[in-house]
């Protein structure tokens, strides 16, 4: 199975988390021992308890954590719509909680909350400056999102869209030389070298690094739900369903950036 991209999820001890298998037997077999016939009769006699019994992630779990992080982000997008100022807050924070939250041993609900609240920050600003300047282009780039995400959903589900090993080695290439680009397009920026509306990525260049980036994006998303099938199956504990609703924040977020970029070069000339 191929892994990887999303730090979140390819971290070291999500990784172990999400790998264990047959531990269940062994404890079930070690607290057998001293009991007696008719104990081990009524223990034969119970239902099999579920992943939800036993302290185990399961889908439902990681969908309620993920909707809670997108209302936090929620949360955070009607303040900074309305205090657009308090982007840049919301950028520096948000990376900095991002970095925290990836490579922390354990998930920590508050953190992460508190990650969603900072991009909501960002991401309102962004979305408000945007849309004064091109009206209606909040609702097309959050329609073309989930739109995206619904259609990887299915395709993930139906099998035609799934994670390989020389995917997941091109994917983890191309995301090297998108940051590298990016990092260099922000500086040049900073320094005023270029007057795009988005530095280097304006105009015909903008759109086609754009479209990479949705292409890019959408298969973190397969990484995400192989990832969270994985975690499943081989029944991680259940705190874990934060760290992955955590990684899908991140690639949604990720996600609808680069299309209300893409959005906004496309109606440039209004």
């Amino acid at each position: 199975m191929a892994l990887g991209g999303n730090p979140v999820f390819s971290s070291r001890n999500f990784r172990e988390q999400t790998g264990r298998t047959g531990t269940g037997a062994a404890v079930d077999a070690h607290q057998a021992q001293g009991m007696s016939v008719d104990q081990l009769q009524e223990l034969y006699n119970r239902p099999a308890a579920g992943p939800a019994e036993t302290g185990r992630m399961t889908y439902g779990d990681v969908i309620n954590k993920t909707i809670f992080c997108f209302l936090g982000i929620l949360a955070g997008a009607v303040v900074g719509w309305q205090l657009p100022g308090l982007m840049l807050i919301g950028v520096i924070a948000g990376l900095v909680l991002g970095l925290v939250n990836a490579f922390k041993k354990e998930p920590s609900p508050v953190l992460i909350m508190l990650y969603a609240l900072a991009e909501g920050l960002f991401l309102g600003g962004l979305t408000g400056v945007l849309e004064a300047r091109f009206d209606g282009i909040a609702i097309q780039a959050l329609a073309a999102t989930l739109s995206v995400f619904a259609v990887t959903l299915v395709l993930y589900r139906s099998g035609k869209y799934r994670a390989t090993p020389k995917m997941t080695r091109m994917f983890m290439i191309a995301m090297g030389a998108y940051l590298v680009f990016s990092l260099v397009n922000l500086g040049l920026m900073l320094f005023g070298v270029t007057d795009g509306m988005f530095g280097l990525r304006s105009g015909v260049l903008g759109l086609a690094i754009g479209a990479l980036a949705v292409l890019l994006a959408t298969y973190a998303l397969v990484l995400d739900f192989t990832s969270i099938e994985q975690g499943v199956r081989n029944g991680a504990p259940a705190k874990y369903s934060w760290s992955a609703a955590f990684g899908l924040t991140v690639t949604m977020v990720w996600l609808y950036v680069e299309i209300l970029r893409i959005i906004a070069i496309l109606r440039g000339d209004e």
